[in-house]
């Protein structure tokens, strides 16, 4: 019997195999979850194509976290596929890479900012609470970030939005406990995904990784921060809320 036996899941945010999400679900299923995946606009057919290798195949629904009209209409479309969820995993970030990453950070128009803010941070709130009709008894959410506690080469706007997507988590912590939602983060290193190759020069973390990561870092490899996430969804982190837990190799325990 796996971990996650007999949990409903939602991965909001997958895209390639390649993605944190993907991994998430594809171990997921694997812990005995049934996991819905969600996407929207042109990545929808992406989507679609990449689940085909799971098994069994998820269930795909459209969502797009900065339109009103789909969060109100989330519940509805989860119910035509489950009846209750005991996790929502958010992998759910953006930022326009010409303006607002790369080390433009003190010429980025608000526009931008407010965008990226709105995808990469607000939507752990939105979607959480869009999603909070069909919740369980005992929740947990689980978003992902690249530690904003610290100021990173050409990330920018996209560490000023982590740190935000941590704060919320801390507070949806604080306001949902007493309703048995859990609500916590996983911190990655840095690993091969989508996102990372829309950073310019985000190659430069491969190498400071390599450097002073004390147990090493695969940025080819998503499954431990896959596995550190599907850990949070189960019951053996079932007093752990506000947490960020970090799967990087080590690094964020070293100094210069």
């Amino acid at each position: 019997m796996g971990i996650l036996e007999g949990k409903t899941i939602l991965v909001a945010g997958v895209t390639m195999n390649t993605s944190i999400g993907y991994e998430v679900a594809r171990i997921a299923q694997a812990e005995g979850a049934t996991v819905v995946v969600s996407n929207f606009g042109r990545a929808m057919a992406l989507t679609r194509r990449v689940v085909q290798k799971l098994d069994p195949v998820p269930a795909v629904i459209e969502l797009d976290v900065t339109n009103a009209d789909d969060l109100a209409a989330l519940p509805d479309k989860l119910r035509e596929h489950v009846d209750h969820l005991d996790g929502v995993v958010h992998s759910i970030a953006f930022a326009n890479p010409e303006t607002a990453l790369g080390g433009g950070f003190l010429t980025t128009p608000w526009a931008d900012v407010a965008q990226e803010l709105q995808v990469s941070a607000f939507s752990l709130a939105s979607l959480t609470m869009a999603c909070k009709p069909l919740f369980s008894d005992s929740v947990s959410v689980v978003g992902l970030t690249f530690d904003g506690r610290f100021s990173w080469p050409t990330y920018d706007w996209m560490g000023v939005a982590k740190a935000a997507l941590e704060s919320t988590s801390r507070y949806l912590a604080r306001y949902l406990g007493a309703e048995g939602v859990r609500c916590n983060l996983v911190a990655a290193g840095p690993l091969e995904t989508l996102a990372k190759k829309a950073i310019p020069g985000a190659e430069t973390f491969n190498n400071v990784w390599g450097d002073r990561a004390p147990i090493s870092w695969d940025p080819t490899d998503p499954t431990p921060t896959a596995k550190a996430v599907v850990a949070l969804l189960s019951d053996f982190f079932s007093a752990t809320t506000g947490e960020m837990v970090h799967v990087d190799g080590g690094l964020h325990a070293t100094g210069a």
